[in-house]
């Protein structure tokens, strides 16, 4: 899997999340905090093998695709 760097949060620390990256097999990975309150992963009902990691609302604009 190719990584290509999207985007850092301007207001994280020089090695801190979160961090978006694009794949080269059309998919985003998502580097950012653990999600370990309870009462939301259950709500979530993620399944075996599978996580989710919290972001902020800034990161959003960075979820567009470059041509």
């Amino acid at each position: 899997m190719k990584l290509t760097f999207v985007a850092k949060d301007p207001e994280s620390e020089p090695s801190g999340s979160p961090t978006l990256y694009r794949t080269d097999r059309g998919t985003w990975l998502v580097q950012g905090w653990v999600v370990a309150d309870p009462e939301a992963l259950a709500e979530m009902g993620i399944p075996e093998g599978e996580t989710c990691v919290e972001i902020p609302d800034r990161m959003i604009p960075f979820f567009q695709q470059n041509p």
